[in-house]
């Protein structure tokens, strides 16, 4: 099963976060499927952002889990609201969450956390090259980019100038 890890890591192309998705997850899957071991499979088949099962996955969770929690309390702190869940705090999850918050639009503050996560995952993955660590780490990061490739500029654009279009609407009819 070793070699055919092997083959299969070495035949994914190239991920980046400032890139497009090299394929799509249901791509990936049928690149791993008979390529890695069938309990393997299961989990990468099932595998979302939110997931703890696999390996460098638990790591992952803990890193996205606080990071969620990081950017609650902020956006609740700019509505002067308390947040009361209790997580870890870290100072690169709060600097990752503030570049966030202060970015000029939500794209581009997805932008910057898809960046950070990129390299959170790169430093679990660190030196584990050809292995199930590494094919984890890719699976997260095809996921990543599945999601953020649901942020389209300009339909967000649309659906900003209608809702303001409305607004405008009803402020001129008082």
């Amino acid at each position: 099963m070793a070699a055919l890890l092997y083959y299969l890591i070495s035949s994914l192309p190239d991920i980046s976060a400032d890139g497009d998705m090299p394929m799509t997850y249901d791509e990936f899957l049928v690149m791993c499927e008979g390529n890695v071991s069938g309990d393997k499979f299961e989990i990468l088949k099932n595998l979302t952002l939110d997931s703890e099962e696999g390996p460098a996955v638990r790591k992952w969770a803990d890193f996205y889990k606080n990071l969620k929690k990081e950017l609650n309390s902020q956006r609740s702190a700019l509505q002067g609201r308390s947040y009361t869940a209790e997580y870890d705090k870290y100072i690169e999850n709060t600097q990752i969450a503030q570049a966030a918050i202060q970015a000029k639009n939500p794209l581009e503050a997805e932008k910057i956390l898809l960046e950070n996560e990129f390299k959170v995952i790169d430093d679990i993955i660190g030196a584990n090259i050809f292995n199930d660590v590494y094919l984890f780490g890719y699976a997260i990061k095809l996921k990543l980019l599945e999601r953020q490739s649901c942020f389209v500029q300009s339909k967000g654009k649309a659906e900003f100038k209608h809702l303001f279009d409305t607004v405008q609407a009803k402020v001129y009819n008082l």
